[in-house]
């Protein structure tokens, strides 16, 4: 992994659990989100988060977070399309010691940029957004040609 990333920190707080105590699966989006944001904000791309709804998620989770735990939660740009983005993350979880931490969730996940909400077309990014994330003609693939 080798692009653009963003990390979040924080502590699993009891809104983010369910009644066992245990991690809610929907803050691991919120976590991965925020470490989106972190990185949106490293690379100087405003207004980014209106225009770029998600199209696709998936995670695997692969350990429990309890109420209290301190996450970390890193996001990386791993592929930048014409008119999409695709994200890994990773949400680990760090043991009270603060001596190991345990990946507890991975997935990814795809944005689209739609900056007319009358219309909901995607068009292709801004130029000065592709150029701060580093999209160079390599690089950069065009939405034509993604599997689907």
């Amino acid at each position: 992994m080798s692009g653009p990333r963003g990390v979040h920190r924080a502590r699993l707080e009891w809104i983010d659990t369910d009644a066992a105590g245990i991690y809610h699966n929907t803050t691991v989006v919120r976590f991965a989100e925020a470490a989106e944001a972190e990185l949106m904000r490293a690379y100087g791309i405003p207004g980014y988060f209106p225009v770029a709804p998600r199209v696709r998620y998936e995670v695997e989770f692969e350990a429990s977070i309890r109420f209290g735990e301190e996450v970390e939660t890193r996001v990386e740009l791993i592929r930048l399309g014409r008119s999409s983005m695709t994200f890994g993350f990773e949400v680990w979880r760090t043991s009270e010691d603060g001596d190991r931490q345990r990946r507890a969730a991975r997935g990814s996940y795809v944005t689209v940029h739609v900056p007319d909400k009358e219309t909901g077309s995607s068009a292709p990014w801004p130029t000065a957004w592709r150029t701060a994330l580093g999209a160079t003609d390599a690089r950069a693939e065009s939405d034509s040609s993604r599997a689907h």
